[in-house]
């Protein structure tokens, strides 16, 4: 492949990414109309959950690179690390995020940020040690199309909602236990009724909401993966990276595993995959073999004449 490689659109891919966010917001205005006839005040429930959304979204890149202990290095520090890194964003027409290591065995890789100025790319020392520079590429491709279409913003945006219900249900639940109530109305013979229903209400929209951004997340990880090994033109090694991240994993203590669970929906593959038959639908990833699916056809595509 030759000329211009920019990060390209899926249109099935992004089709499916605006199915999902089209039932989310479904659900998001019909949980704001139960609310307003329950008569829950918006405003306390708009400025609690808009702030953990704002320091979600200004802070991402703090927390992650804090929860993984990274430092942030420099092109004296890691010349060859910063080299691809300026291939791959000269080749995307991208501006550099900045590079950060995080000095664990876990071989992985994300990116976080609230846009592509803003953005940060962190690797593993458990990954450099284990992937030759062709896989190496194709991972840091598939985590700057992340940072390209701005999917850690599309995702915090995304879950405003579901954080906004799992708020509610704690709020109504102790409202109950202790006898209180939005406005005062605990005192109230319907108030209790009131609360259970919105705790019922808000439990609902958040289990729909958890199964469709865990959708959407997958939909996202694949639009990555694709838009990645185009850019390189290279699937193969992007596929050679996964099968050997996912065989890696087995090798970590379990441990040091479930602490680097929850920054899974920023990795480039799960650092903790569920065994039990269900776990595809609330997985941040797709399978291994979906993914190396859509990479063998890539790989046909471009070894097609054009």
């Amino acid at each position: 492949m030759t000329g211009d490689r920019r990060f390209p659109k899926d249109r099935g891919l992004t089709a499916h990414m605006v199915g999902t966010m089209f039932l989310l917001g479904l659900v998001y205005v019909a949980f704001i109309a139960v609310l307003l006839a329950l008569r829950v005040p918006l405003a306390f429930v708009i400025v609690i959950a808009g702030g953990l959304l704002f320091v979600q979204y200004y802070f991402s890149d703090r927390i992650a690179l804090a929860m993984m202990r990274a430092r942030m290095v420099s092109p004296q520090d890691q010349p060859d690390l910063h080299a691809v890194v300026d291939r791959l964003c000269a080749m995307a027409d991208m501006p550099k995020p900045a590079v950060a290591i995080a000095d664990v065995d876990l071989p992985n890789a994300f990116a976080t940020g609230r846009n592509p100025s803003h953005a940060v790319l962190c690797v593993t020392t458990g990954l450099l040690r284990r992937l030759d520079p062709s896989e190496l590429e194709g991972v840091l491709a598939h985590e700057l199309s992340h940072v390209a279409h701005r999917d850690v913003a599309v995702m915090t945006i995304a879950s405003f909602l579901a954080m906004a219900a799992a708020m509610l249900v704690r709020v109504a639940y102790y409202s109950e236990l202790f006898g209180g109530g939005f406005g005062g109305e605990g005192r109230d013979r319907n108030a209790g009724q009131l609360m259970l229903l919105l705790m019922l209400v808000s439990i609902v929209v958040y289990a729909i909401s958890f199964l469709l951004i865990r959708a959407l997340s997958r939909y996202r990880e694949l639009a990555a993966d694709r838009s990645g090994a185009i850019l390189t033109a290279r699937p193969s090694a992007l596929a050679s990276a996964l099968v050997k991240v996912s065989g890696e994993m087995g090798r970590i203590p379990t441990r040091d595993l479930r602490a680097a669970e929850g920054l899974n929906a920023f990795f480039f593959a799960p650092a903790l995959a569920r065994g039990f038959s269900l776990s595809s639908l609330f997985s941040t990833h797709p399978s291994l073999q979906r993914r190396l699916e859509q990479l063998s056809r890539l790989e046909a595509e471009l070894d097609r004449p054009q």
